[in-house]
């Protein structure tokens, strides 16, 4: 262990990094980003330790991992943040030069470049091949179509008022943009960039999670307290799960993150302020399960490997929760600082 910890030293030495014990960030990672910090917090699944916080720009909130597990895209915004219902003209003016999605090295833990994607850009998806970053600016009502390696706008989509969640069918064929203004999720042909579909939801949508055989997704709301399920072949709304409230909730459910089982058998939804996860049975369309009290209103979720740990983002105690899966008991929460937001795990 100490000879490992020497080599990893010198590493961190030529790559002029603050020094660390564990300073390569490989083998299965949780990556968090910080909103309120401007960084991306690393954590070690196995303890719990936190590896690197890495400076990225303002208000980080989507991220992901590319398939090289080299290269990290982090989407940045210089909009000041401001909840539903605030007065515009009372904050501080926005830093246009800040948006865009930063491209993070991992190995150094640098921002090589942001690419511009359009105003305030909150989430993104990626295409299949990697080739093309689709994002939502939520103040342009858009979603832009972006080229990673060139950084160029390939085309921009009006989809509706307040896109948030950006998601990719497994095929490639199309993304589904969440539209929170609208209660709505907008369907765009990713050949044409053109909107095929425009499906109805319960009020105020944020993520969207297909099936791996692409045949269905789901759609976390908000302010519905539901799931949506839609059709994805016909882009249809099929039904509605309602979240049912735990005894000790503070507030009705609020879905507002997803993820997927490795299996594809369970959904994993987060229930923000009701501090809950909800598990959903894929096949029945029914809540199998809640796990109450598991953080202060956790948004952004993600899955182990092995599908036995889930972890949740949990914004306004600065804190990841671990949940074990089987009996959704927090066997672990990791102080992060900060606003903790987006989550995925590498």
């Amino acid at each position: 262990m100490r000879s490992r910890c020497i080599r990893n030293a010198l590493v961190v030495a030529a790559l002029s990094i603050a020094p660390a014990c564990i300073a390569r960030l490989d083998g299965q990672l949780i990556f968090v980003s910080d909103e309120t910090g401007g960084r991306v917090i690393v954590i070690q699944p196995g303890d719990g330790a936190v590896l690197a916080t890495i400076p990225v720009g303002k208000r980080p909130r989507g991220l992901r991992v590319l398939k090289d597990g080299h290269r990290m895209l982090v989407a940045l915004s210089g909009s000041p943040i401001a909840g539903p219902g605030v007065d515009e003209k009372t904050l501080p003016p926005a830093d246009r030069s800040a948006d865009g999605i930063g491209v993070l090295d991992l190995a150094s833990r640098k921002v090589t470049r942001v690419i511009p994607s359009g105003q305030d850009p909150e989430s993104f998806a990626l295409s299949p091949d990697e080739k093309t970053i689709y994002v939502s600016n939520e103040e342009t009502a858009e979603m832009s179509a972006v080229d990673l390696e060139s950084g160029a706008i390939r085309g921009r989509v009006h989809v509706g008022e307040e896109p948030e969640g950006v998601t990719v069918s497994p095929d490639g064929r199309f993304v589904y943009v969440t539209c929170e203004g609208d209660n709505a999720v907008v369907a765009v042909d990713t050949g044409t960039l053109a909107a095929v579909a425009t499906i109805a939801t319960p009020a105020r949508p944020r993520a969207v999670v297909f099936t791996p055989d692409g045949r269905e997704a789901f759609v976390t709301t908000e302010n519905g307290g539901a799931v949506a399920v839609v059709d994805a072949t016909s882009h249809r709304a099929t039904a509605t799960i309602a979240m049912p409230r735990g005894a000790s909730a503070p507030t009705p459910p609020r879905p507002m993150g997803a993820v997927l089982s490795p299996d594809g058998k369970s959904l994993f939804v987060s229930n923000g302020r009701a501090k809950s996860v909800a598990v959903i049975d894929v096949a029945s369309h029914r809540v199998a399960r809640v796990f109450d009290d598991v953080g202060t209103r956790p948004w952004g979720i993600g899955i182990s490997a092995d599908g036995r740990t889930i972890y949740t983002a949990n914004g306004p105690s600065g804190d990841v929760s671990f949940i074990d899966a089987a009996t959704g008991q927090v066997t672990r929460k990791v102080a992060v600082g900060g606003s903790p937001w987006g989550l995925v795990v590498k």
